[in-house]
C-alpha cells in the first residue's frame, strides 16, 4: 500500500482520470438529453 515507485503512483492518477473522464461524459449526456427533450417541446 505505502509503495511510492512512479508505476504505481501513475497507474492511481490514470485511474483517476478514467473516472473524472466518464462522470464527465455521463453529465454531458445528461445535459444534451436535457437539450434535446426541451427542444422537442
Amino acid at each position: 500500500m505505502g509503495d511510492k515507485s512512479p508505476k504505481s503512483t501513475q497507474k492511481k492518477s490514470s485511474q483517476k482520470q478514467a473516472k473524472v473522464s466518464t462522470a464527465a461524459k455521463k453529465k454531458q449526456q445528461a445535459v444534451v438529453a436535457k437539450q434535446a427533450g426541451g427542444k422537442k417541446k
